[in-house]
């Protein structure tokens, strides 16, 4: 139903909810409580990655010298551009510029999108040279025989990252579909703030991720 003032569809608070604000408070500190979860999740694997570069601190720099920095920093400024233009989209929806949220939505999947482009060009030289996890490693010319436990790490967190961001890119499009049916205003745009913070811890990952993988070495 819409608005006879706006002529904007009216949001209907869900049954169990007993009005807009307790229903977003609620969606809200759900998501919060999510983030601090995936927080832990990506925590355990920092720590494990900081166990192995204390004992092994070679191998570590060895790896980390087959990394193209400059990849890295090309996916850095996509993800953080994204960021910021997430940002842009909860403002615009705040003030109801429905053109504005769709543009700035269009540009993060955009920069979410090359980021991953950047990912898998990346991964296709690790196939190539046989720099793989586990039992697939048969990479050669490597000096530390402890070299493939950092390619370990450096595939389980860069790609549990970039599943994320395929999330992060659903959300989006997700978002895009209901603004493109004009179905956000002033009073409500709850998914698009939820995406943001969603997108914010796609981002923090990434920013420990780079120096801890492309520039420590």
């Amino acid at each position: 139903m819409a608005n006879p003032t706006t002529g904007l569809p009216e949001h209907h608070v869900a049954h169990h909810f007993d009005s807009a604000d307790q229903e977003f408070d609620s969606i809200k500190n759900g998501m919060w409580l999510f983030l601090a979860s995936e927080i832990m999740m990506f925590g355990a694997l920092f720590v494990g990655a900081l166990v192995f570069l204390t004992l092994h601190p070679a191998a570590f720099r060895e790896g980390a010298h087959h990394l193209d920095w400059r990849l890295g920093a090309i996916n850095t400024f996509f993800l953080l551009t994204s960021g910021l233009t997430m940002g842009l989209a909860v403002i615009a929806a705040q003030h109801g510029q429905q053109n504005k949220v769709r543009m700035n939505l269009v540009i993060s999947i955009l920069l979410a999108a090359g980021f991953l482009v950047v990912k898998t060009y990346e991964y296709s030289l690790k196939i190539e040279h046989g720099t793989l996890p586990g039992r697939l490693w048969h990479g050669e010319g490597f000096h530390d025989p402890f070299v493939h436990i950092f390619f370990g790490f450096y595939f389980v967190m860069t790609g549990l990252h970039g599943l994320h961001v395929l999330i992060g890119m659903g959300l989006m499009t997700f978002s895009l579909i209901r603004s493109t049916k004009v179905q956000f205003t002033r009073s409500y745009f709850t998914p698009i703030e939820m995406t943001a913070l969603y997108w914010a811890l796609v981002d923090l990952v990434w920013v420990f991720l780079f120096p801890l993988l492309y520039l420590i070495g």
